[in-house]
């Protein structure tokens, strides 16, 4: 059985969490994010911390959240985890007024196709903030 909450990243013990589980699951394959900035939820299997999502303000589209980072240990993975996280950031979203949740992906078939599963569609946002090769996704709330 697995819950998922959102947590207090303010908190030591939940930033150390949210770190560990981001080394964990990334390993140096993307840079740390900044923990006091958005939102973040945390899955747990009994009392162990297994998954993470985080969502912050878009920089780069008007009145959006940024689905910034989602993590699941490889031993939990393909239980839908990062659907559910994914849900209770567009819930999120939705509580405070957001039109959309954009993000993207670069080189990472699963999270595309996690994306796709999730309902997001591929679009080109007006200015792109990644590589040449990213893929931008997008989910309206509205």
């Amino acid at each position: 059985m697995y819950r998922i909450r959102m947590v207090d990243a303010s908190d030591e013990d939940i930033a150390e969490t949210l770190t560990d589980l981001h080394r964990l699951t990334f390993f140096d394959a993307a840079a740390m994010p900044q923990f006091g900035l958005g939102a973040w939820w945390l899955a747990y299997h009994g009392h162990d911390a297994i998954a993470f999502a985080g969502v912050v303000p878009s920089t780069y589209v008007r009145n959006s959240g940024y689905f910034s980072r989602v993590g699941v240990m490889q031993r939990h993975r393909g239980r839908g985890l990062q659907l559910r996280l994914t849900r209770a950031i567009e819930a999120q979203g939705r509580r405070i007024g957001w039109y959309g949740i954009v993000s993207d992906t670069t080189d990472n078939v699963v999270s595309a196709n996690n994306f796709i599963k999730a309902g997001y569609q591929l679009y080109e946002p007006v200015i792109p903030w990644a590589w040449s090769h990213t893929l931008y996704w997008r989910r309206l709330l509205r």
